[in-house]
């Protein structure tokens, strides 16, 4: 079953009652979800930033979007302008299909993976999981790759509290290990 109607029919009247909603709509679900990789040191590599803009949209499946430096900062030689990031933000359907796949896929590609840490959970309900290396994605061919970078993905729900964030993510089939 697909992640969204997995959300109507099981997750939402479980929330429901666990929590007291009165209303379907103040049910917690997921917004969007950001992905995000920094380019560090490689800032003045346009090949390495076209190769993470390229790896992020075939992550995703959407178009990724480079963003720039807003103030200067001397002591990491950053200049106002500069590109410092890649980031795509996906809404509705790429959402709970990357999701899906996330859960699915490539958690249990990830090697020596034991779960997901409860505190990666913040305190307004959204998740954040890094991977170090990005050759869990199925969408990567490992014999193509020239540089390693990681990859940020968040999480973001509209959960007021840690609890219901927590639980939501439980329900969705998140691995959590317990801490």
């Amino acid at each position: 079953m697909k992640l969204q109607e997995l959300y109507k029919k099981q997750i939402m009247p479980k929330m429901k009652e666990k929590f007291g909603y009165k209303n379907n709509l103040s049910v917690p679900k997921l917004s969007k979800v950001v992905i995000n990789v920094g380019v560090g040191r490689n800032t003045k590599d346009k090949n390495f930033i076209d190769a993470v803009a390229n790896n992020l949209t075939f992550i995703s499946g959407q178009k990724s979007i480079l963003v720039k430096a807003k103030k200067s900062i001397s002591a990491f030689k950053i200049r106002q302008g500069m590109i410092v990031g890649v980031v795509v933000t996906l809404r509705n359907k790429r959402m709970y299909d990357f999701t899906d796949k996330l859960i699915n896929i490539i958690f249990p590609r990830v090697r020596d993976f034991r779960g997901i840490s409860q505190k990666q959970i913040d305190k307004q309900g959204n998740l954040s999981v890094g991977f170090k290396e990005y050759l869990a994605f199925p969408e990567i061919k490992i014999d193509e790759i020239d540089n390693l970078h990681g990859v940020g993905i968040c999480l973001s729900s509209t959960a007021k509290t840690r609890e219901e964030g927590l639980e939501l993510f439980k329900l969705m089939g998140f691995p959590f290990i317990k801490d």
